[in-house]
């Protein structure tokens, strides 16, 4: 589900990590990756397509996620940050139960099968 017209967006580093939330997610989302780091002009082009949107950054729990998320702290201040456990360290290896969880309380429609696994 990339919805360019969807009013919510969720910043992901890797492609890996956009698949996977694409598959719990059930609303109509536009999911960016960075691709791991983003360069300053990029970012600053992000801010400006992001205006008017709901945005959530959904970044791995280890040193680069923390300073993607420096990094739009700084510049995109009003987004809301979503964290995966710190035992799972990547969003890409995190059990989809956990993330389905970590999505609906940003209030993200997930499938309701992936909150049901145990």
């Amino acid at each position: 589900m990339n919805d360019v017209y969807a009013d919510k967006v969720i910043i992901v580093e890797g492609k890996s990590d956009k698949k996977k939330v694409e598959t719990i997610i059930r609303e109509p989302v536009e999911i960016i990756c960075t691709n791991g780091t983003i360069s300053i002009t990029k970012l600053d082009e992000l801010v400006e397509l992001l205006e008017n949107k709901q945005v959530y950054i959904l970044a791995d729990a280890d040193a680069a996620g923390e300073k993607l998320r420096r990094h739009f702290k700084r510049e995109l201040p009003e987004a809301e940050h979503l964290y995966i456990d710190k035992m799972y360290r990547e969003v890409a290896t995190a059990p989809k139960k956990h993330l389905a969880t970590v999505l609906l309380s940003a209030n993200i429609d997930v499938h309701k099968e992936y909150l049901e696994k145990s």
